[in-house]
């Protein structure tokens, strides 16, 4: 029975789909790591039964082989006896010869005896090496399988750690993003830029501060002009001509064209 249920399992192991195993499977990595367990302990136990069976099958054939050798040795004997007989019945002793032909029966006897041992062999024999050959072949099938099982297990162990690798990797990726603006990186930007906004703002409020006083100088320079000119006037003097380099200026207050006609 424990030799029946190594050889059914050889046969379901030697036939199992490992990739319809895994789709099946939640932790294949796991599930792998055990069926690799399984048929490393599975394969030793075959080849244990599989030699025991070989050996079996030996002894079978040494017996088979003793019982041809016997078979041969049997007749000579039955042959050497047969001759002995004849030269004593030629020498006219009738007892001898008796006595040589009924060694040459037993002789014969036997060897019939050991043929028909050999012939009942036979079959056995044939059918424990087709046994041992079908044993052979599913423990080699089983080594193919284990091959198989282990080649999958180191790619599934390197695929899960390039992916655990892949993972680590977009984490720290994630976590330092600098077109994210709720990351570090994004925030103490935006603070940045509000700082230079800021600066800008400054600087265009200090031109326009810079401009009012140019302008202020400006008008300052046309109230000098006019005063001058003024000064002039009333000294007897007359207006500069056009053309001079002087520009006539406006004055602050309010003046009613109509005055102009009264002079």
């Amino acid at each position: 029975m424990v030799k029946q249920s190594i050889f059914g399992r050889m046969a379901q192991l030697a036939k199992a789909n490992i990739n319809s195993l895994l789709d099946q499977a939640e932790d294949p990595q796991k599930m792998l790591d055990q069926m690799v367990r399984d048929y490393t302990n599975n394969i030793a136990e075959a080849e244990s039964a599989v030699a025991q069976t070989i050996g079996n099958l030996r002894m079978l054939q040494d017996d088979y082989n003793e019982d041809v050798r016997n078979a041969h040795d049997w007749g000579n004997k039955a042959l050497a006896a047969s001759r002995k007989a004849d030269e004593y019945r030629a020498k006219g002793d009738a007892g001898d010869a008796e006595k040589f032909n009924n060694l040459a029966k037993v002789a014969l006897q036997r060897q019939i005896a050991s043929e028909n041992e050999a012939k009942a062999a036979e079959p056995n024999i044939a059918s424990q090496s087709e046994v041992v050959d079908k044993l052979k072949q599913g423990l080699d099938q089983m080594k193919g399988k284990l091959n198989e099982l282990t080649s999958k297990r180191n790619e599934l162990v390197a695929r899960s750690k390039t992916v655990e690798a892949q993972s680590q990797v977009h984490d720290a990726l994630k976590s330092i993003n600098i077109m994210d603006p709720t990351s570090e990186v994004g925030r103490f930007e935006e603070k940045i830029r509000r700082e230079e906004a800021k600066v800008r703002g400054q600087q265009e409020l200090a031109a326009s501060s810079l401009d009012a006083q140019f302008n202020s100088l400006e008008d300052l320079g046309e109230q000098t002009e006019i005063e001058a000119r003024l000064a002039a006037l009333k000294s007897g003097g007359s207006p500069a001509a056009i053309g001079t380099g002087a520009t006539p200026a406006a004055s602050d207050s309010t003046v009613d064209e109509a005055d102009f006609d009264k002079l």
